[in-house]
């Protein structure tokens, strides 16, 4: 005989109104409008909205033998006090917890001048790509090409503000206060409740307890309230002096698995172009972006593959050893190269520096395969695309891998403009500038990271840069990008003018100055222009095309280049690239127009969802890769997107 105290699975089958209405009662009241306690902040300050705990009331039970009976438990709520002690309690598990990790750290900083038409404009920019050593407090190694770079770069930056601004400055916006957050040196009063994205955060205002404390956050916190991390955190250090500075900063951490949220992105920006004091001190007002990620770097791939489990075929294996399967000299040839290009694309991929493969290189191939179709190309092995993580603006080839840095897809205005960058690397490939062989030793690949950028430069010779830029040349005349150089003739030209102003982010690490490829796109533009000239005045009139020597007035308010940011997020633990899902904003204002600048960084957060298959995460993983999706790619991912057609033949 069955037990008659067996619960029964939560469903509305059978229950009653009355069970019904008070449910949905219990739901809306679960968090009511005030608190029975008093916030800590004292007398006036908002009181605190009690949280639900994590494991919330059980649904009403009923006997199978009995008729339906209900009894509705309170919710169990948390005190305001309490709710204090759990965010406490889970920022100083966070310090303990991002020991562990050895994120790689960019700081990009550009220095603002008055400007008529945007208001403010680059002048001077300053660069740092590092690993954290977060097991030591913000100790950062940093990864350049000169011998001694720590002290050199350190000390460039330290010429143009004072010593006490390091990178290490920076990278200590990541905690909220490195000394301790407690109530015994902080008050911390509840302001109201919001959602950053789909997170729904308690918002509080903190303050040290005493004046002039030296290093004390000051500022306001966003708490996610099921389990109590600080999403974020705007304000800035208290007690500067005049030997050193405590700057603003925005800094955010994103959800990358369950009850994990990591740092991502801070914003920094100190000092104002209308304020005359700092303006007749010579201080130079300045903002900056710090990005971390490459969290869970090194074998995770490769050891969810070596733990697959691989069952073997019934039927014997046939021997077709009478088939061609022999390597030809040039087959071996081409085969060596590869094995190049696959050791340095992996070398790179596992150090952070280049993402993985995903939705982002998709849609470079996609333009790829447009200037292949239609110029006739069978290129074996196929080209494939990928993006070197960091924000300078570069692009270069490893055989027959075409790479783009972050930052240029970033401020790329549209699909013409990339079809200009790809035609002329794409040229490289067409005309078989090879990797350097010697990468196809594995040995060779047996350096530390701090000399990754003396190992690898793909920088091509100036007789390859003129053949490759003439190859381009003849690509995007074929192309269907013909009709369209204008958007990247406009980009290519606000490179050349931001040159003197923005030159370390210009500044190539492996590859080539974007800057050589404007003879490309000017030059398809010439070609374009002079073949109109030879038209009829009378035709050119009828398509309402200029006459010659009549100049194409721009439109207004042309959007020559985006800011850093504009199209790609970074997901920090596994380094996946998406593209940006924002809504049109309508027409910008003149002010608004900002190519190549910083700006705030404001991530919509989200939570990891749950393995909908409960399979276990290796098995999960392997059977991924044994069939990878093909996710679709948006025609909103860039402007002009092509769709799938042409195919190749």
């Amino acid at each position: 005989m069955r037990s008659p105290r067996i619960v029964l699975a939560p469903t509305f089958r059978g229950w009653s109104a009355q069970v019904l209405f008070a449910s949905a009662t219990l739901f809306l009241f679960a968090w009511p409008p005030t608190a029975s306690a008093q916030s800590p902040s004292g007398a006036g300050a908002q009181q605190l909205p009690p949280a639900t705990t994590a494991q919330q009331a059980s649904p009403p039970t009923a006997s199978l033998a009995a008729p339906l009976s209900t009894t509705i438990q309170p919710q169990q709520r948390l005190t305001p006090e309490a709710v204090i002690e759990k965010i406490v309690a889970q920022e100083q598990a966070e310090v303990g917890l991002l020991r562990q990790y050895s994120p790689l750290v960019e700081t990009y900083i550009q220095y603002l001048r008055p400007d008529r038409q945007t208001g403010t404009a680059p002048a001077g920019d300053k660069y740092f790509l590092g690993r954290a050593a977060l097991s030591r407090g913000v100790e950062l190694e940093p990864l350049d090409r000169e011998e001694g770079v720590k002290h050199k770069v350190l000390g460039s930056w330290a010429s143009f503000f004072s010593s006490e601004f390091l990178p290490r400055g920076f990278l200590q916006m990541i905690f909220l206060d490195m000394n301790g957050f407690d109530q015994a040196h902080y008050r911390i009063e509840y302001v109201r409740r919001e959602f950053l994205g789909e997170v729904r955060c308690l918002v509080f205002d903190v303050d040290p307890s005493k004046k002039g404390d030296k290093g004390r956050f000051v500022g306001r916190i966003w708490v996610e309230d099921q389990d109590f991390h600080i999403v974020r955190f705007n304000g800035a250090y208290g007690g500067s002096s005049l030997t050193s500075n405590y700057f603003n900063f925005d800094s955010w951490r994103t959800n990358v698995g369950r009850n994990l949220w990591l740092p991502a992105f801070i914003y920094s920006e100190e000092g104002s172009l209308r304020d005359k004091r700092s303006v007749n001190i010579g201080y130079k007002a300045f903002r900056a972006q710090t990005r971390l990620w490459g969290y869970n770097l090194g074998h995770s791939r490769q050891e969810q593959e070596l733990s697959k489990v691989l069952v073997e075929a019934s039927v014997g294996i046939r021997d077709q050893s009478e088939n061609a399967n022999d390597y030809s000299p040039l087959q071996a040839e081409r085969s060596w190269d590869h094995q190049a290009e696959d050791n340095v694309t992996d070398r790179l991929e596992r150090q952070g520096l280049l993402a993985p493969y995903g939705e982002v290189d998709k849609v470079l191939e996609t333009v790829v395969n447009n200037l292949e179709v239609t110029n006739n190309l069978d290129i074996t092995p196929e080209v494939r695309c990928r993006v070197l993580m960091i924000s300078t603006l570069e692009s270069f080839t490893v055989g027959h891998t075409i790479v783009l840095s972050r930052g240029l897809i970033d401020t790329l205005p549209d699909e013409a403009s990339l079809a200009a960058i790809l035609a002329h690397e794409l040229g490289h490939v067409v005309l078989g500038h090879r990797i350097d062989s010697q990468f196809a030793f594995f040995n060779r690949l047996r350096f530390e990271e701090k000399d990754t950028f003396k190992h690898f430069d793909f920088a091509r010779t100036p007789e390859e840069e003129e053949a490759a830029k003439q190859k381009g040349i003849e690509l995007l005349k074929n192309s269907p990008y013909k009709d369209k150089t204008g958007s990247a003739q406009l980009f290519l030209q606000a490179v050349r003018n931001r040159s003197k102003e923005i030159p370390n982010l210009i500044s190539p690490h492996l590859g080539d100055r974007v800057s050589a490829n404007w003879a490309v796109d000017s030059a398809v533009f010439a070609a374009k222009s002079s073949a109109d000239a030879d038209k009829p005045a009378d035709d050119k009139a009828a398509t309402g095309e200029k006459a010659p020597g009549e100049k194409e007035k721009p439109a207004g308010n042309v959007i020559a280049a985006l800011p850093l940011g504009g199209r790609i997020k970074v997901d920090p633990w596994n380094d996946q690239l998406h593209m940006l899902k924002s809504k049109p904003v309508g027409m910008a204002a003149e002010a608004e127009n900002t190519p190549f600048q910083v700006t705030p960084f404001m991530p919509y957060l989200t939570r990891v969802a749950e393995s909908p298959t409960g399979m276990p995460a290796n098995v999960e993983a392997a059977a991924k890769m044994d069939a990878p999706p093909k996710p679709q790619i948006s025609q909103e991912a860039l402007p002009g997107l092509p769709g799938p057609d042409p195919q190749k033949p």
